[in-house]
Formats: C-alpha cells, sequence, structure tokens
C-alpha cells in the first residue's frame, strides 16, 4: 500500500542563498509598498470625484492598506533576521508531500518518523 506523508525541506543559509532571500524579501517588500501607494491614489482619487463616500468603502481601502504594512513590517523583521543568523544555519523553506510504500511487517513508528530533505545552494546535500 502506498500512503502519502510530509516531507520538510530545509536550506542551508550560505552566503549566495543568503543574498538571493534577502533579494527575494526586499522585491515582495518593494512591490507591498507599490500597492499601498496604489490604493492610497485610488482612495484620494475617489474621494475626490465622490461628494458622498460610504464609510465602509473607505474602511475597506484602509484594511487593504493596513494588511500589506503588516506583510511589509513582517518582511523587515525577516530580513533582520536573516542578517543575523550565520552562515550553515537551516532553514524551513517548505513542506512536500511524498509517496511512501507501507507493507506488512514494516515498522510503523519508522515510516512515521518526519523526513527531511537538506538543500545546500540549490543541491539535494542530504535526506534525514
Amino acid at each position: 500500500m502506498k500512503i502519502l506523508q510530509n516531507v520538510i525541506v530545509n536550506q542551508v543559509l550560505t552566503e549566495s542563498s543568503k543574498n538571493q532571500l534577502l533579494g527575494k524579501y526586499k522585491s515582495k517588500r518593494l512591490q507591498l509598498q507599490k500597492e499601498s501607494e496604489q490604493l492610497r491614489f485610488e482612495l484620494k482619487k475617489l474621494e475626490k470625484t465622490r461628494t458622498l463616500q460610504p464609510a465602509s468603502l473607505r474602511a475597506h481601502f484602509e484594511k487593504e492598506i493596513n494588511q500589506r504594512q503588516e506583510k511589509i513590517k513582517l518582511l523587515e523583521f525577516q530580513m533582520e533576521q536573516l542578517e543575523i543568523l550565520p552562515a550553515g544555519s537551516e532553514l524551513k523553506e517548505r513542506e512536500v508531500q511524498s509517496i511512501i510504500d507501507v507493507e506488512i511487517g514494516a515498522d510503523w513508528d519508522e515510516i512515521m518518523a518526519t523526513k527531511t530533505i537538506v538543500i545546500k545552494d540549490g543541491i539535494v546535500s542530504e535526506i534525514r
């Protein structure tokens, strides 16, 4: 019988992977800042064109802007933490699913033990 099992994928932090992650975080932050500015612009545009603006519409825009600001704060925190981490640290990158064969007489605890794949600079370096 075959079953699905979650497998954790960890990334070993190297200078190149650190720079790559920082670049990814910075581009996400820039995108969120652009979206926030666009929402502010749209809100001002609506305020000027409409004399009676529903409060719910303004609240919706403010909610969307605040959500993006929170994501920006989280990204900035992640960038700070990334700067602190030394090379060789392992970061959980994602989880994937794997198909596992289960046969009669197999050790269930061993089958259910959490499996981990370790990636270093885009190459699988270890499977635990």
